[in-house]
């Protein structure tokens, strides 16, 4: 995403490496579980890394592999006296087309330690994430391997090149000649001409200059030494056709850049602020109603890079009064929670060393089962288990939540936590009592209609007596009327199981406003109550999820293990998104995409804003977001490369998911290709353009391929933040996210920052633009006062090439007519306050001097008249003299004169 780390990525990825010991393999019994037959093989890796395969009396027998596994076998097995533990020589190959049906290949090896180096590095390469994103160079060479069958095809003979040279011939490719044929006439590109196309086709306009500079000549000459064969053409800096073909097939020209792939994002950010990977009811193979229920399901979801599992536990029934895990009140089966907690154990952070949050739905009604489930945590993961919080971080209102940094290699719990101390007699009693008493309710994988019997007898007094001493820190888990059934209430957590929990503290969620306190305390929505809270208070909902965990599961009444759209509530911050992983559906593959980035750790940083305290957003948004660019994507279908092997028509489709404003379902849809060709399409239409995609970050393209009918080939899913712009082979995979060999669509991908269509006129012409401008100045010139005198003279244009301008030209500018009329404007309000102040002086001297009259017709002077003459000044230097006339009866004031200085 865009929260990555500041600066240029170090790169920690690294591609497969194939040591000595897996090339010249190793000697192994395998053990086929079905028939219990144990056969001595020899297990080999091929030096590419695509096959494990193992020779029998020199038959060769290839699997490709998925997971590897240390499991371990619940009987021993007898093949002889070899040295060690035997499980700890067991080596289990997992291969699977998805998460359910697996299959397991056993081999036992001779000695513990080279088991161990087996299961490392076939672990390593199995979940190496460039290995998952291969170039079509290296998809050759996959299918090189998968055609060598013995010695019915010599590996020596048939080479790289010569199969090139095969499908050059088999699909010739016009579109790759037109393209080429843009930067050269003749056959040929120059080493300038390939940089020019590099750097102007290739190169992302959204990449800093400073930190990505573009490419140089001498750079583009190197790039191009490794697809150039002919050394003669190289020598003169020529570029080929079949160069340029195997350069756009290149690790170089990959649509996502290495650096995305690898885990890149800051990790010490608290946990609230990132999205989190997580599962509902993982336990389940099928739908929720019946069905078998799994432990190999924790494993290979963990695998997967799942962060939060769920774990449905009930009250064993048997004898040994083992909890167990299971579906209550319907038909699926029930698994031991003991071997759930070992598989957890065992494969936890085998894919990612970040935290791990095991989600319980504790059913357990027996403070005995209960007890053994807290042992079991405490003794199976050990120090893993995160007990005592941390000292930086107490359990007190305001303090953030601990980062996945500072986790990392921790398992946390989510269960309901006591804070009342427990009856001692309650205990006794629910302790003492069987398993099996007839008065117990009936099992919940056995109840097939849902209801259960009443309970009664002493226990049946005290659970009710508990639940109604339960505290108001309730779990939010409702169904879709809002109420659960008393029968599928969660147990009272006993003290064992409550000091178990810390940073995820499940709490009823009553208002975003009274959740604000505690970061700790999360709430669980059902995915029709989050979508309510997210219509009536989208902004809220936001800044909930800034401080708080929240999380989201499907509604009840998808019974068929369905999933909803997951980006509805990565939209609004949503961190614990739990989908069903049994069922690989678009929005499974969404979830699966997603968290393919940032080293498939499980966790993915929330972008800024929805992190800050100081921003507010709005999922609703149609309009930019502050501090964010929107981003302008266009996207050409150019082609199609053996989408299928069926002689069908195809097509392609193109839709974008992210904001509301943003999501574009099935945007573009092409024609069906001509002859049934499913081989080499070829559509060049014009292209789909997203002008504007508000949120990149959060926003993904998805292509995907179909047959005629409507059959679904493959698709590929790219954030919009990460995807290179230029011509692009876009890789395809099928619907349980796993690379088809040599399925591909050649498209042509432009990527910007969005301009509205205001200022994208001014910046693609701008003299234009302003000269339009003016022409609108004048035009609206004639409705303004001022400007009536102005109006006939002509005007000038600023952006006229004069290169000198006289006075006379000067006068008949438009900056210089427009400071004329300001002038004038201020020359008439300063004679219009000049008149004032001398209006409101002249009234002053005047009834100052009809009060002194009146005082001197009081005294009865004489008829003298006397005469005095009186300077005043005004603003401006200017000089006004009035001359009275003092007689005993009135007062004469005579004309003032006015002049611009005195000299006395």
């Amino acid at each position: 995403m865009a929260s990555a780390q500041p600066g240029v990525h170090a790169l920690k990825l690294q591609p497969a490496s194939i040591s000595l010991t897996l090339r010249n393999g190793s000697n192994f019994i395998k053990w086929d579980e079905d028939l219990s037959t144990v056969t001595p093989v020899t297990l080999h890796v091929d030096p590419h890394g695509f096959y494990l395969y193992w020779t029998d009396q020199n038959k060769v027998y290839k699997q490709t592999y998925t997971h590897i596994n240390t499991a371990k076998l619940r009987e021993l097995l007898d093949v002889g006296n070899l040295v060690g533990r035997l499980e700890n020589r067991m080596v289990t190959v997992v291969t699977a087309s998805d998460l359910v049906n697996v299959n397991q290949l056993n081999f036992i090896a001779t000695q513990e330690d080279e088991a161990k180096v087996w299961c490392e590095e076939l672990f390593s390469l199995s979940s190496n994430l460039l290995s998952h994103n291969l170039n079509r160079d290296h998809m050759f060479y996959f299918l090189v391997f998968y055609l060598w069958q013995g010695d019915s095809i010599k590996l020596e003979d048939f080479t790289l090149e010569v199969y090139r040279s095969f499908l050059d011939s088999l699909c010739p490719r016009p579109e790759l000649s037109n393209i080429f044929k843009l930067g050269g006439n003749d056959g040929t590109l120059s080493v300038d001409q390939m940089t020019d196309f590099i750097n102007n086709k290739q190169r992302d306009p959204r990449l800093n200059e400073i930190l990505y500079p573009p490419l140089r000549p001498a750079q583009t000459r190197t790039l191009m030494e490794r697809y150039q064969h002919d050394q003669a053409q190289l020598k003169q800096g020529l570029i080929s056709l079949q160069a340029f073909s195997s350069y756009l097939s290149s690790d170089e020209n990959g649509v996502i850049p290495p650096d995305k792939l690898d885990q890149s994002e800051d990790m010490s950010f608290p946990l609230s602020h990132y999205f989190i990977n997580s599962s509902h009811n993982t336990y389940l193979t099928a739908g929720q109603l019946a069905g078998s229920s799994s432990v190999e399901m924790y494993r290979q979801v963990l695998l997967a890079g799942c962060r939060c599992v769920e774990l449905d536990v009930w009250k064993g029934r048997t004898a040994e009064e083992e909890p167990v895990i299971t579906h209550g009140f319907t038909m699926t089966s029930e698994i031991s929670f003991k071997e759930v907690i070992e598989a957890i154990a065992e494969c936890a952070f085998k894919t990612s060393p970040f935290p791990v949050i095991l989600s319980f739905e504790n059913h357990v009604d027996s403070l005995k089962q209960q007890a053994k489930m807290a042992e079991y945590c405490r003794s199976i993961f050990g120090e893993a288990l995160l007990i005592d919080p941390l000292d930086k971080y107490p359990l007190e209102a305001g303090v953030p939540l601990p980062s996945p940094q500072e986790l990392m290699g921790k398992i946390l719990i989510k269960n309901k936590k006591s804070h009342k101390p427990s009856n001692n007699t309650d205990t006794k009693k629910l302790t003492d009592q069987p398993a099996n008493q007839s008065n117990e309710p009936v099992s919940p994988s056995n109840n097939t209609g849902g209801n259960t019997q009443q309970q009664t007898g002493p226990y049946s007094e005290i659970h009710a007596k508990r639940m109604e001493a339960e505290s108001e820190e309730d779990d939010d888990d409702e169904d879709d009327d809002g109420k659960k059934g008393s029968a599928e209430r969660e147990a009272v957590a006993t003290e064992e199981m409550s000091t178990l929990v810390n940073y995820v503290q499940p709490t009823k969620f009553n208002s975003f406003e009274a959740s604000k306190t505690r970061c700790y305390h999360m709430s669980s929505f059902v995915e029709t109550k989050a979508l309510e809270h997210l219509t009536k208070s989208p902004v809220e909902f936001v800044e909930y999820n800034k401080y708080q965990l929240s999380r989201i599961y499907p509604k009840g009444t998808r019974v068929d293990s369905s999933n909803f759209m997951p980006q509805l509530f990565w939209n609004a911050g949503c961190q614990l998104v739990a989908l069903n992983y049994q069922t690989i559906d678009l929005s499974m593959q969404l979830n699966l995409f997603m968290f393919e980035y940032n080293g498939r750790c499980g966790y993915r940083l929330k972008p800024e804003f929805m992190r800050r305290q100081d921003k507010h957003f709005d999922p609703f948004t149609e309009n930019t977001v502050d501090g964010i660019v929107a981003n302008t994507l266009s996207v050409k279908v150019i082609s199609g490369q053996f989408l299928t092997e069926r002689r069908v028509g195809v097509y392609v489709e193109v839709e974008m998911f992210g904001l509301p404003a943003d999501t574009r379902r099935k945007a573009l849809k092409t024609k069906t290709s001509q002859n049934n060709n499913a081989v080499n399409p070829v559509w060049d239409e014009e292209p789909i353009v997203f002008k504007k995609v508000i949120l990149p970050t959060l926003a993904s393209l998805r292509i995907a391929a179909f047959e005629e009918g409507g059959k679904f080939i493959g698709h590929r899913i790219i954030p919009v933040s990460a995807i290179r712009p230029g011509y692009r082979y876009i890789g395809l995979r099928n619907e349980k996210n796993q690379s088809l060999i040599l399925s591909a669509v050649f498209v042509y991908i432009e990527v910007k920052d969005y301009v509205p269509d205001t200022f994208a006129e001014a910046l693609s012409n701008p003299i234009r633009y302003v000269n339009l401008l003016e022409q609108r100045s004048k035009q609206l010139a004639a409705l303004t006062l001022e400007d009536v005198e102005e109006d006939t003279q002509p005007e000038v244009s600023l952006v006229s090439n004069v290169p000198v301008c006289s006075i006379e030209n000067l006068q008949l500018s438009k900056v210089y007519q427009k400071e004329q009329r300001r002038q004038f404007k201020e020359l008439k309000e300063l004679v219009r306050r000049h008149q004032k102040k001398t209006s409101e002086l002249l009234r002053e001297i005047n009834n100052k001097y009809k009060k002194m009259a009146r005082q001197c017709s009081k005294s009865r002077c004489t008829h003298t008249h006397t005469h005095v003459s009186v300077w005043v000044r005004f603003p401006a230097h200017t000089w006004v003299v009035i001359h009275v006339c003092v007689c005993p009866s009135e007062v004469h004031v005579l004309t003032p004169r006015k002049t611009s200085a005195c000299s006395s």
